[in-house]
């Protein structure tokens, strides 16, 4: 029971979609039981946690959860929680407005990090304002291998609202860690979120979150970062923006060679195609880092996702 009440507080707080949840175990749990101490124990972990009062997924999301945790408790005709109605009756009286939400991902040591992150996949002219599958899966990933991180300074392209790096400065030890990206919106969410995490540059790790733009980056920015490790994840999705990160790539590699590790969500399979190119044509090396990673995060696993190791 145990293992279902983790699942249901790991999808509820990444607001992973309603259909994803395992329903048809609390349905059966119910069933024979006929008594609705699951829910209870679910709704502690969800709704009534203190992680929901200080950063609660969007008022519609709990709206949804909640009514569907009513519609099971009375379809197996369990005695009323009259919790589970005083937290939908909450729910129904606030407002849903809200353009942004926040979303908590849990990590394996029993912290959670927090994030705020658009309601809508594209907003602002850009896609850099919520957390995609590569992200999660480079941050899986990290999980798995700390020590390619601990001690080391680490700069990451494209930081988005800053699910991976955050893992990676919360779990795997790096000495420094440099967010960066380029959109203004996107930039103002991620210094949000790396503070709301309880990250600075007086913090251990030392960290800094910087406008890099891809097409105008210098070498000797890029020498002052010196970074041992950079990492980017679901940053090759538009034949345009793509020159300019291989330029900006074959830029660092040509420095002080650090370790290069590139995740992607393989949506266009010309358009990845076409980034391997012109990795080739720039004389730089590629191969598939395989393996798979430990499963710590919820999302769709459906989607092809191929991490990469950049050499000269």
């Amino acid at each position: 029971m145990e293992m279902i009440v983790t699942d249901f507080q790991r999808f509820f707080f990444s607001m992973t979609r309603l259909s994803s949840f395992p329903w048809s175990f609390l349905e059966e749990n119910l069933q024979s039981n006929k008594s609705a101490d699951l829910i209870s124990d679910i709704l502690k972990q969800t709704c009534l946690h203190s992680l929901c009062r200080k950063f609660p997924p969007s008022v519609r999301y709990r709206r949804l959860f909640l009514s569907e945790l009513v519609r099971q408790q009375e379809a197996a005709g369990c005695e009323p929680l009259d919790e589970l109605y005083d937290a939908l009756a909450e729910v129904l009286g606030s407002e849903d407005a809200a353009e942004f939400c926040y979303k908590s991902y849990l990590l394996p040591g029993g912290d959670a990090l927090s994030l705020l992150e658009n309601v809508a996949l594209i907003s602002q002219g850009t896609t850099g304002l919520v957390t995609w599958e590569s992200a999660l899966y480079l941050a899986e990933w990290a999980l798995d291998h700390p020590q390619t991180f601990t001690g080391r300074t680490v700069l990451e392209l494209g930081s988005g609202v800053g699910l991976t790096g955050i893992t990676i400065c919360r779990s795997c030890s790096p000495s420094r860690f440099v967010f960066s990206d380029c959109h203004p919106g996107v930039l103002h969410k991620l210094r949000a979120n790396v503070e709301l995490n309880g990250l600075s540059e007086a913090t251990t790790p030392a960290v800094s979150v910087e406008r890099l733009d891809w097409t105008t980056a210098t070498d000797e920015r890029l020498q002052e970062i010196a970074a041992d490790v950079v990492i980017a994840a679901d940053v090759v999705y538009d034949p345009d923006v793509v020159v300019s990160l291989v330029t900006l790539l074959s830029n660092v590699l040509r420095g002080l060679s650090p370790e290069v590790l590139i995740c992607s969500t393989v949506r266009n399979q010309e358009t990845y195609d076409g980034f391997k190119t012109q990795l080739r044509s720039a004389g730089i090396s590629h191969h598939a880092i395989t393996g798979g990673v430990s499963h710590v995060f919820p999302y769709n696993r459906a989607s092809k996702i191929e991490m990469i190791r950049l050499h000269r």
